[in-house]
């Protein structure tokens, strides 16, 4: 008798020790959403006009130099956080479609720096222009996934997205300002393309899913305006590196 509840004992809990979490039986479901929250880095991928380099002139004042020779231009990373939602629709076992709506505020930096010693104004030597965002974003990706391993599960995704800046031109009227005190701007709308890798982990009535994802955007995002800090750049291409929580 006792070497019998011994084995059963024995069976009961390698059998526990064996069993899956059932993740609220997501696997089981062909549609299903979520909510995420995202850590945002952001860097501009800057290419200079071929003149960069040259003083600024106000033409409309005589040709009046604004600014000294510029050193280098350079865009630091900065730091920002989302909030949104997961739809994901199961193709079959291994491929998922799926759209992540956010809510993204970011700033992002761009410096300046002057030729030193100045030869035209000796207020500075170095700016940074803060760009603010909040962003309206939608991507939609195609997830690849692993065979699940118990409570674990890997997977990739390609995809792209369409984002729509609220804030642009809200918060950075400078019309009436002069030319030394004038803003960069984003472009209020844009597209990306993205790639990420993640795992799915599961537990007893949820999955969470920690993810690293690059996105790039296909075209320049800022205005070109004829200002000191928007003409030494041809192109500012929006590079992000998001981390992600993903429940579902």
């Amino acid at each position: 008798m006792k070497q019998t509840l011994l084995i059963a004992l024995f069976w009961l809990t390698l059998s526990s020790a064996k069993a899956q979490n059932w993740g609220g039986g997501i696997d089981q479901q062909d549609f299903n959403w979520g909510f995420t929250f995202q850590y945002i880095a952001s860097e501009y991928k800057i290419i200079r006009s071929p003149n960069w380099r040259e003083v600024f002139l106000d033409y409309e004042n005589n040709n009046r130099p604004i600014t000294d020779p510029l050193n280098s231009i350079s865009s630091p990373l900065s730091t920002g956080f989302g909030i949104g939602f997961v739809i994901n629709k199961k193709i079959n076992k291994n491929f998922d479609l799926r759209t992540t709506p956010t809510l993204v505020f970011d700033d992002r930096l761009v410096n300046y720096e002057y030729q030193q010693p100045a030869v035209y104004n000796t207020e500075f030597s170095s700016i940074q222009q803060k760009i603010a965002a909040t962003m309206v974003e939608f991507p939609l990706s195609l997830k690849l996934k692993s065979e699940r391993r118990k409570d674990f599960r890997a997977y990739v995704l390609v995809g792209a997205k369409y984002s729509m800046d609220l804030a642009s031109g809200k918060k950075t009227d400078d019309a009436n300002k002069d030319l030394i005190n004038k803003v960069l701007k984003n472009r209020k709308n844009y597209a990306s393309y993205e790639a990420g890798i993640g795992f799915d982990l599961y537990f007893e009535y949820f999955k969470m899913s920690p993810e690293i994802k690059i996105s790039h955007s296909f075209t320049d995002v800022l205005k070109h305006e004829n200002h000191p800090y928007a003409t030494p750049i041809e192109k500012a291409i929006l590079r992000n590196f998001t981390f992600s929580l993903f429940f579902e």
